[in-house]
């Protein structure tokens, strides 16, 4: 299981600096898991009881809308921390499914560790906050991306940006995260490898 933690301490590191003590308290408190492919590990209607680190396979976020059509709203493209980042904090019912869309590899920590393990801690405030940080500026990009980029060049920037979403995630998922249809977007592709979008 070294590599998952190997995978976790490189991730933390391009924020900050891991002390050896912060690394040894890591590794008692973060637990190994492997989830098997279209398996939800967190559904919604409950309190998100997990900070999940993905070191190996693909996740997606998604809640139903009124017509009960799947809003993919986040998907993974490598390792990362992969939670309902809000309602973990704040322990509120959450709205939103944690899909395994593929076989995962996972490094996972509860709430109540969380919190046990701040206190002694000395980086995982800081660099706690600097992933959330990311995670916000991550998802005003996007909300911005879906008001005033059209579906084509959302399509081109998500293949140039994270070509491994669009090479292992399946087509209606990444369709939905684009805020199209699964037809558009086989349309879009089409065009692409024609050489008519560039």
């Amino acid at each position: 299981m070294e590599h998952y933690f190997t995978q976790l301490f490189n991730y933390i590191e391009e924020s900050i600096k891991l002390p050896e003590v912060d690394k040894t308290s890591i590794l008692q408190s973060f637990q190994p898991v492997f989830v098997p492919k279209d398996t939800i590990i967190e559904a919604a209607g409950q309190i998100p009881q997990y900070h999940n680190f993905i070191v190996s396979g693909h996740m997606r976020n998604f809640y139903l809308d009124k017509d009960d059509n799947e809003i993919t709203t986040d998907i993974n493209n490598g390792p990362r921390f992969f939670t309902s980042y809000f309602h973990f904090m704040n322990r509120t019912v959450s709205n939103e499914n944690l899909h395994c869309i593929s076989d995962c590899e996972l490094l996972r920590i509860n709430r109540e560790e969380v919190e046990m393990r701040a206190q002694t801690s000395i980086t995982q405030k800081d660099y706690t906050i600097r992933i959330l940080q990311k995670h916000l500026e991550e998802d005003k990009k996007r909300i911005s991306d879906m008001i005033n980029l059209t579906a084509e060049e959302r399509y081109l920037k998500l293949l140039q940006n994270q070509p491994n979403i669009i090479r292992h995630v399946p087509l209606r998922y990444v369709a939905s995260y684009l805020g199209i249809t699964q037809r558009h977007l086989s349309r879009l592709r089409k065009l692409f490898s024609a050489g008519r979008l560039n």
